[in-house]
């Protein structure tokens, strides 16, 4: 993993930790311990489907460049599949609360896109070679 690729990655893991933190404190003094498990698995849920959709997606954008916005585009149903199938089965359970569970989903999931918004806007990525890292990278004597 590139250096660029892990700081966006810690970006967007710390403040949705942080929510998930809130939240299972919130969870425990709302709904009592199944509400603290709920908000856990919450946000375990949410930083397990989207670092993995983050990992995907930049070792696609290094290795198949041209793949790239088809690829995104495959993550998000396919991450969208992961949480129905997750929800489906875990829809009359007991283990947890069901609403904090789903409260916790949604803020750090909407946590998470908002980090991962502001980390690449703020990453200063090149995106257009320049004339000198041509130059470096064409041997010397052969023609451009």
């Amino acid at each position: 993993m590139q250096s660029n690729d892990a700081r966006t990655l810690l970006q967007c893991a710390v403040p949705t930790a942080l929510t998930g933190v809130v939240a299972v404190v919130a969870g425990f003094v709302l709904a009592g311990g199944k509400g603290g498990i709920g908000a856990t698995v919450g946000v375990a849920l949410t930083g397990a489907v989207m670092a993995s959709g983050l990992v995907i997606l930049q070792r696609t954008a290094r290795n198949l460049p041209h793949l790239f916005q088809a690829m995104g585009l495959l993550l998000y149903m396919t991450q969208m599949l992961l949480v129905a199938v997750f929800l489906m089965v875990f829809k009359d359970t007991t283990l947890f609360d069901t609403k904090v569970f789903a409260f916790t989903l949604l803020a750090a999931t909407l946590v998470w896109i908002g980090a991962q918004a502001r980390a690449y806007m703020k990453a200063k990525i090149l995106y257009v070679e320049t004339s000198r890292e041509t130059e470096k990278t064409t041997p010397a004597g052969s023609p451009s």
